[in-house]
Parts: C-alpha cells; structure tokens; sequence
C-alpha cells in the first residue's frame, strides 16, 4: 500500500501543488498590481463584476485569491458589499478555465512544452534589461514561462496520481465507499468537500476525481458529485479570511458559502442530467467532470445574478455597506 499509493499519491499530489502555485505566483506577479485598480472601477454594478471577475480568475487561475483580496478589500472600505456580489458569481464561472484545459488530455505534451518553456526562460533570464524600454516588459516576458512550466507540472502530476488507481481498485476500503456512493452520491459531495477543505484547493480535488474517472475507478456521476463537493469545500478559505475583520467582510464570505450551497442542493437532484449533457460534449470520462464544472458554475451564477438586484442589498449599500 505504502510503495503503491501512498508514495504515487504523495509524489503527485507535490508535484501538482508545485505547479498550481508556481502558475498561480506567476500570472499573479504579472497582474497583481491592476488587480485592486480593475475591482474597483469595473464592478459597479453585479453584472460588470461578474464579467470582471469571471476574467480576472481565468488570468489568475484562482477563485480563492480574487474571494481572498475582495473580502481585504472590503474590510479597509475600497469596496462595498453590493459591489462584491458580482465578483464572487465571476470567479467561480473564472476557476473552470484550468480544468477545462487539463480535461482536454494534454498530458502527452506536458513534457516538451515544459523544455520549450525552460529553454525560453532562459534565454529571457539572459537578456540585459537595457533590450528593452522598460524593465516591466522584460519582467512579462520572464514570468509567462514560469507560468507555463506551472501547467505543465499540473498535468505531470495528474498523470502520477492516475497510476494509484489499479491499487485503489484492490483495496477494500475504496470498495466500500464506491458501493456506498452507488446507494447514495451524497458520499461523493462528502467526500469533495471535506478534502477541498483540507487542502484549501478545490483543483486538486477535483484533479484528482478527473483522474480516477479518466481510468474508470470511478463513474462519471460519482466524480461530478465530488466536483460539486468540491466547490462547497472551497468556502472555508473565504470563511477564515474573514475571521477578524468587519462585519461587511464576513457578509462576502458568507454570500460565498450560500452561492456554493445552493447550488450544491439545487443541483444533487440533477447529477444525471448533467452528467447526460456533459457526455454529449465529450465521451471521456475525465472531460466530462471538467463540462460538468463549468455547467454547473456557470448555471449557478447566472441564476443568482438577478438576486444581486434585489432592494434589500442596495439598502445595505444606501445605509453604508462600506465602513467609516
């Protein structure tokens, strides 16, 4: 178990880690600094935020660090709470860019494309700043590599956590919890939800459930209810950021939590047509999790929208949802 899970697991889970933070710091350094300036100016209203956000995250390739800089944001009264409601609907649609990606099986290629990336690096490391008319140019140039070599690291290290999976099949515990998952998907959304909320990364779970469901460990249903879980798991960070802070910080954490929770509950009854849609856009089962995010994403957001227009959050705004 040790030398066929345990290690295959460990070394996988590391090397993806690796590569979502590396792409993470990456593509942070080269936009952080519009960050808070894009925020505040194009979400005024909840339909700009989402738009805003929902690009923002994509760049970014994190839901939790746009959450994380809102609440920051709120708390030292940059932004009011109406404003927030917006972004938080944008960047869950903005996180499904990286699966997406990683669901179109680009493992094959991870290997040359991190060499071409290591190769371009390098040449950029050499070059002196004075080829360029600023320092910031050459600095772009730098990171959109690292970034790439981030994504790479990511696919390499689904391919290594893919290879637990005979050992999986052979153990009786995962038996028991795919016999119990056939009974109930409730297990699923647990089970998504409590590992997203212990690592602090709903890509990695939901990685991970791509992975098994790639090698048929588990069916498409099961992994599109541990996708699901996953996405309630994610509320945790938002809840701990504000921890602290005012109360109008802890109402963006909590509309966070009710935005994945709804959805969660609206959406376990409909695991089947959704896995039914996501199988007409593609027959493999590790794509099929990543269409089911976005759909499921994408629905949720877009049928919470009009509740940002409701008059009881503009009075919020009205009565000084921003602190003195």
């Amino acid at each position: 178990m040790f030398a066929s899970i345990i290690v295959p697991m460990a070394a996988g889970l590391a090397i993806f880690l690796f590569g979502m933070k590396t792409m993470e710091w990456a593509l942070h350094s080269w936009a952080g600094r519009y960050l808070e300036r894009l925020l505040g100016r194009f979400t005024r209203t909840p339909a700009r935020g989402l738009i805003t956000a929902t690009g923002i995250t994509a760049v970014l390739q994190s839901s939790t660090a746009v959450t994380v800089i809102t609440i920051g944001l709120v708390n030292a009264g940059v932004m009011r709470f109406p404003q927030t409601l917006g972004i938080i609907l944008g960047s869950n649609i903005g996180t499904c860019l990286t699966t997406e990606l990683v669901g179109l099986n680009l493992n094959r290629i991870a290997l040359p494309l991190m060499l071409a990336a290591l190769v371009f690096w390098f040449i950029v490391l050499s070059m002196p700043d004075y080829q360029f008319r600023s320092s910031s140019r050459l600095r772009s140039m730098r990171l959109l590599p690292l970034a790439i070599l981030g994504f790479c690291c990511v696919l390499l290290g689904m391919r290594v956590m893919q290879s637990i999976a005979p050992a999986l099949e052979s153990m009786g515990m995962f038996s028991w919890f795919i016999e119990q998952s056939r009974r109930s998907l409730l297990w699923g959304m647990l089970a998504g939800a409590v590992l997203t909320a212990l690592l602090h990364s709903g890509a990695v779970t939901i990685a991970i459930a791509m992975g098994l469901a790639s090698v048929g460990a588990v069916s498409p249903a099961l992994g599109i209810a541990i996708v699901i879980g996953a996405n309630v798991g994610t509320c945790i960070t938002a809840l701990i950021a504000s921890i602290g802070g005012t109360r109008f910080g802890v109402y963006v954490a909590w509309a966070h939590i009710l935005l994945n929770v709804g959805g969660a509950v609206l959406f376990y009854p409909l695991i089947g047509p959704l896995e039914w849609i996501s199988g007409l856009i593609s027959h493999e089962p590790g794509a099929q999790l990543a269409h089911a995010q976005t759909l499921f994403n994408v629905i949720c957001s877009i049928a919470a929208l009009p509740l940002c227009y409701l008059p009881a959050l503009r009075r919020i705004q009205l009565t000084g949802g921003k602190p003195a």
